[in-house]
């Protein structure tokens, strides 16, 4: 493939470091930045559209070699060993970075089982989790996460790493308009009869054990401080909660460490005989 030499902090090699840091930039290029080994195989592998490598010359391993020999790029950088330490986020440089194209928000291309598992994640504020969710959503066999209202950037390096390789293998679609998504849902109404929507809440309503999720479901989390928005709890068709001590002093779950509660039920429902 191409390759085009970096020595300086020139407009290239800014392009990298705005790609990094800067939400409104990302989505001007349509672009993202990615470093860690899991994360650039599983990208390959889902095939994702990888437009560039970046890399030091010396000390590249066995599968940094192959990976820059193999993938169809469309230019490759190769950069200081100096200026790789400064653009990666690790403590001990990444070898090998990946300029990668953003994917459209189709909620239409993405394939239901036949019983759907839908997981909604409104308003994500914190990158952890959202990195989180990804990562469980993926462990717990989602079909789809859906992202609704102004949260935390899906493309941002935080959300990649912590979603690890699940950020590339489990499809994520923003939604901005809540309309569009409630069309969605009276499609999945029509297609897949039972389809329910299931709301969630700290508040003590219907414990999650009972309420049946054999049936297609769609989990509807809400923001980390405010839970889950008025629109979307009138649309549910149940609210339910997570059953916790009486002699707690927490009165909630994390959002993250919630949802994944949540969908174990569902799967282990489902693996029922």
């Amino acid at each position: 493939m191409p390759e085009t030499m970096i020595y300086t902090k020139n407009a290239a090699y800014q392009k990298f470091e705005v790609l990094k840091t800067n939400r409104n930039k990302r989505y001007r290029y349509n672009e993202f930045l990615v470093e860690g080994v899991r994360s650039l195989k599983e990208a390959a592998a889902k095939g994702w559209k990888i437009k560039s490598l970046l890399y030091a010359r010396d000390g590249l391993s066995d599968w940094a070699k192959d990976m820059i020999r193999t993938t169809k790029t469309e230019m490759n950088y190769c950069l200081t060993p100096e200026l790789m330490r400064n653009l990666s986020g690790k403590e001990e440089t990444s070898e090998l970075m990946a300029v990668i194209e953003m994917r459209e928000d189709k909620l239409e291309s993405v394939p239901l089982s036949q019983a759907p598992f839908i997981v909604l994640f409104d308003r994500p504020s914190n990158k952890g989790n959202l990195g989180t969710m990804i990562r469980s959503c993926d462990a717990l066999g989602a079909n789809v996460l859906i992202l609704t209202g102004h949260g935390v950037d899906l493309y941002d390096p935080d959300v990649v790493v912590s979603a690890m390789g699940s950020f590339f293998n489990l499809p994520v679609v923003r939604m901005a308009d809540n309309e569009a998504l409630f069309a969605y849902v009276d499609e999945l109404k029509k297609k897949y009869p039972g389809f329910q929507l299931v709301g969630t809440t700290a508040h003590k309503e219907t414990p999650v054990y009972t309420v049946d999720m054999k049936r297609p479901t769609m989990l509807m989390m809400g923001n980390e401080t405010m839970g889950l928005n008025k629109a979307f709890k009138e649309k549910c068709d149940v609210l339910c909660t997570i059953p916790m001590a009486e002699t707690s002093y927490a009165s909630s779950f994390n959002v993250s460490c919630a949802a994944s509660i949540l969908m174990y039920e569902i799967t282990r429902q489902r693996a029922e005989k």
